[in-house]
């Protein structure tokens, strides 16, 4: 892979928030349910995922800018004993490796050895020291996805499966304090390396509800009652997302008035459930015979009576 940089099209000096607006960018462009017909693509969506993830961590990214990781996360060989060139081998060892002289393998931890320690004198502090150990293989990039979560799902904490690039289908589930935005990771079904298969990154996005709202942990709903509901009482069906349930409307009721359905809101961090807040509007008919009927029944004694409880 190329500079990470260079492949997300950003400066060196770019923020987090322009390292992420330019991933998105490109991943909405090459990702491979876009390309299926078109490899270069999926190879691309894989650079610009490897190198997202070393930029979007600011460990890893501080190590870059400084040379002590290379482009795909690696340490870089700090020291070269033989340097370019030297004695006419030409590049220097990488840690830990063995170099192959015609007759025999020479391991390097041998060759420190024999310059600072069992062999021929003490190496400086006592003792032989650690041998450089080589680095372990990377896993393969990291595939990003989105997915959608119906309202009354998020709500509910619901299992949710999504499609992967590779056709198969997984079931993963919902965290409690679900917010737009929030990552998902599955481990192992990313792209396949040397060291492994990258995960799966899924960013949920949350779908509305025809009816309801949400505020924070709780779920809202302006619920439309009658003249004479208001007036009188009497129970009415509200919608919520565990199914439809009914509530007591109470004598001489105004509107905008606000009644609390418990525990049918969503699922908090703490896994309780908040409530869902239901403002009642009065609603009149618009219906010049139906109104006129209503005030009939509004004239009438024993309405007149109980007005005056």
């Amino acid at each position: 892979m190329a500079d990470p940089y260079s492949t997300l099209g950003v400066s060196k000096g770019a923020d987090d928030k322009a390292i992420k607006a330019a991933y998105r960018k490109l991943a909405k462009e090459l990702h491979p349910d876009k390309n299926k017909d078109n490899p270069k693509a999926s190879e691309r969506f894989s650079e610009i995922t490897q190198a997202y993830d070393l930029l979007s961590d600011s460990k890893k990214r501080g190590q870059f800018d400084r040379g002590e990781i290379d482009e795909n996360g690696q340490p870089r060989f700090a020291g070269n004993p033989f340097g370019a060139g030297a004695g006419g081998y030409g590049q220097g060892p990488q840690a830990g490796g063995n170099f192959d002289f015609g007759s025999g393998g020479i391991d390097l931890g041998d060759i420190f050895d024999g310059l600072f320690g069992s062999g021929g004198g003490a190496r400086p502090g006592g003792g032989p020291g650690p041998r450089p150990q080589q680095a372990p293989p990377p896993k393969g990039a990291n595939i990003a996805y989105e997915h959608l979560v119906s309202f009354t799902d998020a709500a509910t904490l619901a299992p949710q499966r999504i499609m992967l690039g590779d056709g198969k289908t997984v079931e993963f589930k919902l965290p409690a304090g679900i917010v737009a935005g929030q990552q998902i990771r599955i481990p192992g079904r990313g792209q396949s390396g040397p060291g492994g298969n990258g995960d799966a990154m899924v960013t949920l996005k949350l779908g509305k509800h025809p009816h309801l709202v949400r505020d924070g942990d709780n779920i809202r709903i302006d619920l439309p009652i009658s003249l004479k509901e208001a007036v009188a009482g009497g129970k009415v069906k509200v919608p919520t997302v565990d199914g439809a349930v009914m509530l007591t409307v109470p004598p001489r009721t105004n509107s905008g008035a606000v009644l609390r359905i418990k525990g049918r809101g969503f699922t908090t961090k703490a896994g309780a459930r908040g409530d869902q807040l239901v403002t009642l509007m009065i609603h009149l008919p618009t219906d010049s015979l139906e109104l006129a009927r209503l005030i009939d029944v509004l004239s009438d004694s024993s309405v007149r009576e109980n007005l005056s409880v």
